[in-house]
């Protein structure tokens, strides 16, 4: 499959972890937007979130779950946010489902549409 992300999970192309268990994989954007800029992603690959079953949808609960625990972690005592875009409309630039979380700076809330969808 040629997948950047199950290549990254896969240790194929090279990346700064932050966090990996038999389920997930979480590691630094490499274009971040806020000062803590990680992506968490299932090892096991799913297009993005409208392709999310109930044969795969635990994956997303253990995600959370890595969220809240790498967030204590690392420290994140001031609030994160958690985001997850699907289609190419939405933003969604890499066919994987993944979340980012960003941290590290106080943000407000806003969605800026460059080119509406009618």
């Amino acid at each position: 499959m040629d997948c950047l992300f199950c290549k990254i999970a896969n240790g194929e192309i090279p990346s700064t972890k932050v966090y990996e268990d038999e389920k997930v994989f979480c590691f630094k954007d490499i274009a971040p937007i806020t000062p803590i800029h990680y992506l968490i992603i299932p090892k096991e690959h799913i297009s993005g979130a409208s392709a999310i079953t109930a044969e795969n949808s635990a994956v997303v609960a253990h995600i959370f779950e890595v969220a809240a625990k790498i967030a204590k972690d690392e420290g994140i005592s001031d609030g994160f946010r958690i985001i997850t875009n699907c289609g190419e409309n939405a933003g969604q630039t890499v066919n994987h489902l993944h979340f980012h979380l960003l941290a590290g700076v106080k943000m407000g809330w806003g969605v800026e549409a460059v080119n509406p969808v009618e």
